[in-house]
């Protein structure tokens, strides 16, 4: 489930989102284009990252089960499903 993303699609999601906020007029612009584009790609990528370590706390969280769960079957994709929304909602809690 591990979200991968190429260096490529990275920055043309960037350009993406950098050439909708020069379409807002009222989006103030206080630094280079291609500052803004990497802190973008910066952005996105600790996002990536952050979602990574929470689906490998998810399915340790799965492993560590005494009752040994067969990684692709209906009852660890309900868990992991449930495991990964509570890791989500709580990374909301800090965020908040």
């Amino acid at each position: 489930m591990s979200i991968r993303l190429s260096r490529e699609k990275i920055n043309f999601f960037a350009r993406q989102i950098l050439n909708h906020l020069f379409e807002n007029d009222q989006v103030e612009f206080l630094d280079e284009p291609n500052e803004i584009r990497l802190c973008i790609v910066k952005t996105i990528d600790e996002e990536i990252k952050l979602y990574d370590i929470i689906e490998k706390k998810v399915v340790e969280k799965i492993d560590s089960q005494k009752k040994g769960i067969k990684e692709g079957s209906r009852e660890w994709e309900i868990l992991f499903r449930k495991y990964y929304n509570e890791e989500i909602a709580k990374l909301g809690k800090i965020v908040d």
